[in-house]
């Protein structure tokens, strides 16, 4: 079961290209597509941090049910591939949360390229950007994300280099 996944995104021009990866998982909307077709409320969000959660025990599963996974624009929903198996996603290790610590995913990404927090904190920290090439941000779900570019030096280094991997 995948609760991050990596979008491919391929900038420039032969022989200058470059490949980039956005990396996502469930972006904790804040008009959750998912908790609105769950038939039994087994999708929440939290009141006190926006995180959105699962009660397995009340989920229906995918054989009966699987709306969440159908009407969610990113895919987050997962189900595993035994018979009835329960919704599973991404609660930004919300165990690990009520601690005080990070999701493992950010504190074991080596380039330190994920983050997470509440959303007013993070848009001050890395500012406002919610699309980037491969990403749509649907503003009817308003997904909790936030981007932060890439420096313009570095990218132009990237496009500009005459250096060949071939």
């Amino acid at each position: 079961m995948n609760w991050r996944w990596a979008v491919t995104v391929e900038k420039g021009k032969y022989p200058r290209v470059f490949v980039a990866y956005l990396s996502l998982s469930c972006l904790h909307c804040a008009e959750p597509a998912c908790i609105a077709v769950c038939p039994t409320d087994a999708i929440t969000k939290r009141q006190k941090d926006g995180i959105v959660v699962v009660n397995q025990e009340a989920c229906l599963g995918k054989e009966p049910c699987g709306l969440c996974k159908e009407a969610c624009p990113y895919g987050a929903p997962q189900f595993s591939a035994e018979g009835n198996a329960k919704m599973q996603m991404c609660d930004l290790c919300v165990d690990r949360w009520e601690k005080g610590k990070k999701p493992i995913c950010v504190e074991a990404c080596p380039m330190q390229a994920l983050d997470a927090g509440p959303i007013d904190k993070l848009k001050a920290k890395y500012g406002a950007l919610k699309e980037v090439d491969g990403f749509i941000y649907f503003e009817k779900n308003r997904p909790s994300v936030v981007f932060k570019a890439r420096k313009p030096e570095l990218l132009r280094v990237l496009v500009n280099s005459n250096v060949s991997l071939l």
